[in-house]
């Protein structure tokens, strides 16, 4: 059970790390492969064919056509973190408008970490240990905005 990673090109690895280390923290099984929509829609195919994963998460620039070829391909979940490029917003635009019936879930731009916890939160749909972890990791978040608010209050 886990995620299958697609990267539209080498230079996406960078933004990528972020939900890798999401998925390290929840202790996911991942795998991470390049390919693109156009270049290499064969591999693309095959990706999608080969993996045991349940959910995938693209990442994809520009016209950000691979999680939507991905979409295409399966009926698992896959969720499109869109980048930022030269154009803005180009990618975000380009995966929230799929066609009627190939949904992709997306996530707001260069956003990996919310990519990787809309996964996880699929996965725990049938994991109680990977549900556990999530609302920890919420209560967390919860604690560090107290926390961030205790300490600007000092300040005013």
């Amino acid at each position: 059970m886990g995620v299958c990673v697609l990267l539209g090109s080498k230079s996406d690895l960078e933004k990528a790390e972020k939900a890798f280390q999401i998925f390290r923290d929840f202790n996911v099984e991942y795998e991470v492969h390049i390919a693109s929509a156009h270049r290499t829609p064969e591999r693309v195919k095959e990706i999608v064919e080969k993996t045991e994963h349940e959910v995938f998460l693209v990442f994809a620039g520009l016209s950000a056509a691979l999680s939507g070829a991905v979409a295409a391909l399966t009926t698992r979940p896959v969720i499109g973190v869109p980048l930022s490029g030269k154009v803005p917003l180009d990618s975000l635009l380009s995966m929230v408008q799929m066609p009627k019936g190939v949904p992709v879930g997306v996530v707001g731009v260069d956003n990996a970490v919310n990519g990787a916890l809309l996964c996880i939160e699929i996965l725990a749909l049938r994991n109680e240990e990977l549900k556990n972890k999530l609302k920890r990791y919420r209560e967390t978040q919860k604690e560090k905005v107290l926390r961030d608010d205790e300490e600007v209050q000092k300040h005013v």
